[in-house]
């Protein structure tokens, strides 16, 4: 039981626990002290009745047989028997003794109550035992008591032999008055603890008050603190432990501050530094970049001895132009500065538009129905599209499985499309406006161009109407499965990290490690998540949930002034 009880205080709010803790130590002193005072209570009342009644009891038996012959007649016991109980202790008297005959007399003055039957036999034996007399006891007899219940009532019952021969007495005294007067007692100890445990649970209360604001002001100052508002600090007053806490909190609030100021105007200094080298940059990578296009425009007329340092320097130059696009790209994500320019876009032509641009038409099977229109920022769904399939492509094995489904949509059944849309032969609603290389810009539709209209012109040529391209609530999910040996489990937390490479013994590879996290970022800010698993019978897939509708994250229709960056590539992220 105390062990439940326990338990149950552990789950209970710091306020209840102080006010039962105080209610049960207040209880416990409480009924400590009124039992103390009723035992003391009782024992005083009762020795005090029975010591008057005791000693009434022995000097009447004295008095009253003092002029008794040796042998008196039953009648003359019973008038010193009445003689005896109207004393002023009003007990019962029974007198017993020999007549001149021989013959024994009992004479009693309450015959229901006080008998020879009546009285306990231990009393009576003890009254009858003859005692040795010596120097410790003075007397053959004495005079012995006990209390008795008879019916509801409590009695004193008290005997005496008188010596020299005298008769034998006893008396039987009611103790009704003395338990009346003890309950009265006891219910107003019963009534002074119920008060003591009422006036405990009040001053618990006070307490509790008094003890728990200081710490609902520091549980307050340190949510406020975990929400970011580092200037929190909490008003001190007094020397005790309470105040020394909240001076501890204001020092280690005032030390988080500063530390984060500096960490912030590091990490400021970081993004600056990286957007500032990437713009930098851009301007010499542009030339070149001219300069090796044309270098392998004229590949074949060159030495052969030069023509692979040719083609390195070429293909150097791609990469490096490409790390430094996704340095801009992520450095735009830390700074916040990333803006959705959201447009109606079919899904399948999104996806055939992007895998057409980058030649992987003969590896990837597509799975998707037409006329599935989302509101999304195309440029980005290319990018996330590009790396997904990419990484797929790259790390993965043959062939890589891209499939298009919506949950939660009205009128979706069981939340999947049936048949498959081939892919090919031109792509569809922004796609590029030419093919490209894996890790090169794709700017997908919306990039810097003008809105488009309600209807595209494959819009027009699949027979859509307004409502049908008209995107609604729910969730787009893009799956992209490949064939290959799987992602080690040890590397599947990281695959999103940046730069992460899953071997240490490839640390350089045609791709920046940016690729994935570049992409999760991009899914992120439209208000969606990409996750990464391993499938039972073999293969990666990564899953793409994006809104359907992005427009409550993007403002509505706002648009930014011009292109952000490159469409994105397929690296290897964290395989």
């Amino acid at each position: 039981m105390l062990g439940r009880a326990s338990g149950l205080l552990r789950w209970t709010s710091l306020r209840l626990r102080l006010v039962v803790v105080f209610a049960l130590v207040a209880l416990t002193a409480a009924v400590s002290a009124s039992g103390i005072a009723y035992w003391l209570n009782r024992n005083t009342v009762l020795d005090r009745t029975q010591n008057a009644v005791l000693k009434d009891f022995r000097k009447s038996l004295e008095d009253s047989t003092r002029s008794l012959p040796l042998r008196p007649r039953c009648t003359e016991l019973q008038d010193a028997a009445r003689q005896m109980a109207g004393g002023p202790q009003n007990y019962a008297v029974l007198l017993i003794g020999v007549d001149r005959e021989g013959k024994d007399c009992a004479a009693t003055t309450h015959k229901d109550l006080l008998t020879l039957k009546n009285v306990p036999t231990s009393l009576r034996s003890a009254v009858d035992e003859v005692r040795p007399v010596d120097d410790s006891n003075r007397y053959s007899h004495h005079l012995y008591w006990q209390r008795k219940q008879v019916g509801d009532s409590p009695y004193l019952v008290a005997g005496a032999k008188v010596i020299g021969g005298g008769p034998t007495g006893y008396m039987m005294k009611s103790l009704a008055t003395e338990r009346q007067d003890l309950n009265s007692l006891a219910w107003s100890l019963g009534i002074a603890t119920a008060l003591a445990l009422v006036g405990s649970a009040l001053l618990a209360q006070a307490a509790a008050t008094t003890v728990l604001r200081p710490v609902q002001r520091l549980g307050h100052a340190a949510r406020q603190l975990g929400e970011g508002r580092l200037d929190t600090r909490l008003r001190v007053t007094g020397t005790d432990e309470l105040a020394d806490l909240s001076r501890t909190f204001n020092r280690t609030a005032e030390r988080l501050e500063q530390r984060v100021e500096e960490l912030s105007g590091r990490e400021a200094a970081s993004r600056r530094f990286v957007a500032d080298m990437s713009h930098e940059l851009r301007t010499p990578l542009t030339a070149i970049t001219a300069v090796s296009e044309v270098l392998e425009e004229e590949a074949d007329s060159l030495d052969p001895m030069i023509a692979p340092a040719v083609q390195l320097v070429v293909s150097e130059t791609r990469r490096l132009n490409d790390l430094v696009e996704n340095l801009m790209e992520v450095t735009r994500f830390d700074a916040g500065t990333a803006r959705l320019v959201l447009d109606e876009v079919d899904v399948a032509d999104q996806v055939t538009a992007c895998i057409d641009a980058r030649a992987w038409l003969d590896a990837v099977e597509l799975d998707a129905d037409r006329g599935t229109v989302a509101r999304l920022d195309p440029r980005r769904l290319d990018v996330i599209l590009a790396n997904l399939i990419g990484n797929a492509l790259k790390h993965g094995g043959s062939p890589v499985r891209v499939s298009v489904r919506t949950e939660g949509v009205a009128g979706d059944d069981a939340g999947s499309g049936t048949g498959s849309t081939a892919v090919g032969g031109g792509g569809g609603a922004g796609a590029p406006a030419g093919p490209e290389a894996d890790g090169g810009p794709a700017g997908g539709a919306g990039d810097g161009g003008p809105e488009r209209s309600g209807r595209t012109a494959d819009a027009e040529q699949s027979g859509w109407t307004e409502d049908a391209q008209r995107p609604g609530s729910g969730t787009l999910v893009i799956r992209v499965r490949d064939h290959g040996p799987g992602i080690p489990e040890e590397v599947l937390p990281h695959v999103f990290d940046r730069f992460y490479k899953a071997s240490a013994s490839r640390p350089r590879s045609e791709g920046s490690g940016l690729g994935l996290s570049i992409a999760l970022e991009n899914a992120h800010i439209h208000g969606g998540e990409i996750t990464a698993a391993n499938l039972p019978e073999g293969g990666a897939v990564f899953t793409l949930r994006l809104p359907m509708d992005a427009s409550p994250l993007a403002g509505g229709d706002r648009r930014d002034g011009g292109p952000e960056g490159p469409a994105g590539e397929g690296t290897e992220g964290g395989r």
